[in-house]
């Protein structure tokens, strides 16, 4: 008889994954729950793929990654932040959720803490607790879902190990301003803190670049990627730049792990550079914009700066887990907000969906809020 390992007792089943389960159920469902983009890789990068697989480049790559996808890497990285990192200090990985296991698992042991601004990425609660971590929540509701510096400061600890953010956010579309990056960067600079910065979103910034704290700060994580700014998520490739001795232990831990990134997404993804990203970062602004002109005479939630969700709150007298089954009685699939923080009292809308998926699924929600407001439901 099999006995699992108390680890996995730590971790709760995928809310996400438990709606994706309901999307096969239910007939024609008005889909704003998955989190991955709605259009296809850019021809050139699917050409590129096929290409490496003809050619026979389906073997093992060195654990590290390729070091022409890693001066790619590099090149991007100090275009955007001006930050000049080293093919030593890059690790080519599987998915920047692969990149965020290997880099706890090289710096979380029992009883360490991790602070974490709620709402969050569910991964980070769950792999902190998996690793014997204990999450430590920054909440964020007061301040407009952007970490508050000295409230941070305040949860500071003797046993605190390091702080990870997110920006842009999922689930809140928030990008971290850089003065509020500068004051954490402080913070952290003053309690020799390390960051892990999740960046997977920052390609999807609406209102102007996406800041960095690794242009202000040297203990420093970067994790990002192309799966989701090319429309290659089940590709799993993603990147870590940061200390040289930190991204040599996750290499090691990749090692015995994932071995290495795909190797035929690896050589796909040298065509990246030629990708004009313009026209889709022009579209994911559009559909922005019609998801938060449809929700908020009906609820409140703010502008997303970034990503491509719209957080918002549920009617008052009802959780969001509650709404969530309402919402799917119509047919419409969202996230409870339960899944990404500590509070029931919001939910997840993924507007990376074709226009009129959007304005369906704003059309049933609104009738949704309608019957909670007059007490029908």
């Amino acid at each position: 008889m099999f006995r699992l390992a108390a680890r996995l007792g730590r971790v709760d089943a995928s809310g996400i994954r438990k709606v994706f389960d309901l999307a096969r159920s239910i007939q024609d469902p008005i889909n704003l729950s998955i989190g991955l983009p709605d259009f296809d890789p850019p021809a050139a990068i699917q050409d590129a793929a096929v290409a490496a697989i003809r050619a026979g480049r389906n073997r093992y790559t060195p654990t590290q990654g390729l070091r022409e996808l890693a001066e790619v890497v590099i090149a991007d990285e100090q275009a955007r932040t001006g930050r000049a990192w080293t093919v030593e200090q890059t690790l080519i990985t599987s998915g920047v959720s692969g990149g965020i296991l290997l880099a706890l698992l090289a710096l979380v042991e029992d009883g360490d803490e991790v602070i974490i601004p709620d709402p969050y990425f569910v991964m980070y609660k769950q792999l902190v607790r998996m690793l014997g971590g204990t999450p430590v929540y920054l909440d964020t509701y007061a301040t407009g879902f952007v970490p508050d510096p000295a409230q941070l400061e305040r949860l500071i600890t003797p046993r605190t190990r390091l702080l990870l953010l997110n920006s842009p956010a999922n689930p809140t579309g928030r990008i971290v301003p850089a003065a509020t990056l500068a004051a954490i960067a402080e913070v952290c600079r003053r309690h020799r803190l390390p960051v892990i910065s999740d960046e997977i979103y920052r390609a999807f910034a609406y209102d102007g670049p996406c800041p960095s704290i690794s242009s202000v700060y040297d203990q420093v994580l970067v994790l990002a990627g192309q799966g989701k700014t090319y429309g290659i998520t089940g590709w799993r490739l993603g990147y870590a730049c940061g200390p040289q001795e930190l991204i040599q232990a996750m290499a090691k831990a990749q090692q015995y792990s994932f071995v290495c990134a795909p190797s035929f997404a690896q050589y796909a993804a040298l065509a990246c550079p030629q990708i004009d990203l313009g026209p889709t970062i022009a579209a994911y602004r559009a559909k922005r914009d019609l998801a938060v002109s449809l929700m908020q005479p009906h609820v409140r939630c703010g502008s997303p700066d970034g990503a491509f969700y719209l957080w918002f709150q549920a009617p008052d007298g009802i959780e969001g887990d509650r709404f969530c089954e309402l919402a799917l009685e119509r047919k419409v699939l969202i996230i409870p907000g339960s899944v990404f923080s500590e509070r029931r009292s919001h939910l997840r809308l993924s507007y990376a969906a074709p226009e009129s998926t959007i304005r369906a699924g704003a059309a049933a929600l609104a009738q949704v809020v309608a019957e909670v407001k007059a007490g029908r439901r």
